[in-house]
């Protein structure tokens, strides 16, 4: 892979950690917030989830959308969404307000991933993708972990507003390199052939190395085969549908687990006897795991099946994940095993972020993409309303966590479903897209 292809997945990756700052925004905000506006478990949960199913509706809408207009342009504006969202979170004065501009955050990222997910598998090479987009999905750990500490300091001298305040100006960052350094994707470029097509593919092939002509003209085993591969609908036809089905399912299941952890860790460890700052800390340690997961995910799959990697993460992480909580009155042991919990749980994200674009044509990725997180996160929304309303219902952690556990046991299960899929999608003949394959 060239030096402009690593530039192109680096401002991705970049991207991909405002989801983790999102997240992990909320999840340190949540005493601030709670005591500010005086919040029941069942509230507080409710407003944890507000972004959360701005994020679930985002990607339902704009998948379809940016195989229309284009990932490089659905990605400008939602980054324009998510940027308004977090500078009015700051100044939000109710509960109600906060979800409110929550909602706005989210459909912003659930746009941004939809985009910034298809065009890092499209620029990295077909020897490297699977590697790509686990750093890709690293992002998410790195960021939150990174920002998470900042955070921590932000909170205790100027408040929580500050941390949505910031969020909003890297944001903003976030949209002038895509702006200035990110591409189009090739293969909207190819199949839709938008005004000057020809001259942009050219653009891009010269950065990628190459001096051939690009040819719009030649008809390819792709397009032949695939023709059909578009729209909503096409999910479910003969050749998608047992796809669709185990993405979809094993989205939810993961995300359900991920979320929960992300976003319930501070107040459940506090619940369990550890300070807030010891509380913060341990959920730092499980972002730093996810983004050592991630990567760890992308070098297993250069020798073992995606699908087969991801149900051993999935198995792994569910096992860790009923054992945490039990190890919450040793300091070290805690922080250890969150970060397990960390590294296993966004591995199975990371596992699906490569196995659902290699499953779909190019012309229906970004709506199979866009749909299995728009799925998945349903499963996010539920996580912390469900954690809050259990709360409420006299459930101790200990209990709310091993429940947990056993639901991310089930992805495995599921994934046992899609055997072969993985293997089949990287034998589809593919159009060369530049080094994009």
């Amino acid at each position: 892979m060239s030096t402009y292809q690593w530039l192109i997945v680096g401002i991705c990756t970049f991207l991909n950690a405002l989801d983790g700052y999102d997240v992990l925004a909320i999840s340190f905000t949540s005493n601030q917030v709670s005591e500010e506006f005086s919040l029941s478990g069942t509230a507080l949960g409710l407003v944890m989830s507000a972004a959360l199913l701005g994020m679930a509706i985002g990607p339902l809408t704009l998948g379809p959308v940016a195989d229309r207009i284009g990932r490089r342009n659905m990605t400008i504006i939602a980054l324009i969404v998510n940027i308004c969202g977090l500078f009015l979170s700051a100044t939000a004065t109710s509960a109600t307000e906060l979800g409110i501009w929550r909602i706005v955050t989210g459909l912003g990222i659930g746009g941004i991933l939809v985009g910034t997910n298809v065009i890092c598998a499209e620029y990295a090479s077909r020897k490297r993708r699977g590697l790509v987009i686990s750093i890709y999905t690293a992002g998410y750990g790195i960021g939150a972990a990174l920002r998470g500490s900042v955070m921590v300091s932000l909170i205790a001298t100027s408040g929580w507003r500050s941390v949505f305040i910031l969020g909003g100006c890297l944001a903003t960052l976030s949209l002038v390199l895509v702006l200035l350094l990110v591409p189009g994707s090739p293969s909207y470029l190819y199949n839709r052939r938008p005004e000057n097509a020809v001259k942009k593919l050219t653009l891009i092939a010269r950065r990628l190395g190459h001096t051939e002509p690009v040819d719009l003209n030649a008809t390819t085993a792709e397009q032949e085969n695939k023709a059909d591969d578009s729209g909503v609908l096409a999910l479910f036809n003969r050749r998608n549908r047992r796809v669709t089905f185990v993405v979809w399912a094993t989205f939810f299941i993961v995300m359900f687990g991920f979320y929960f952890v992300n976003s319930w860790t501070p107040r459940l460890m506090n619940e369990s006897g550890l300070t807030d700052t010891l509380s913060m800390i341990v959920t730092v340690g499980l972002t730093l795991g996810g983004a050592i997961g991630s990567v760890a995910f992308g070098l297993f799959t250069s020798r073992w099946s995606t699908r087969s990697v991801l149900m051993s993460f999935s198995v792994l992480a569910a096992i860790l994940m009923a054992v945490f909580i039990f190890t919450a009155q040793w300091i070290v042991l805690v922080i250890v095993v969150g970060v397990l919990v960390g590294m296993f749980s966004n591995g199975c994200i990371a596992g699906l972020y490569v196995l659902t674009p290699q499953s779909y044509s190019s012309s229906l990725r970004s709506t199979g993409v866009g749909w299995g997180i728009g799925i998945g996160r349903f499963g996010a929304i539920i996580a912390p309303t469900a954690t809050g309303a259990m709360l409420d219902g006299g459930w101790s952690p200990q209990a709310i966590y091993v429940f947990v556990g056993v639901v991310l046991l089930l992805a495995a299960v599921v994934l046992l479903g899609m055997r072969g899929v993985d293997v089949e999608a990287n034998r589809k003949p593919e159009i060369r897209e530049g080094a994009a394959v």
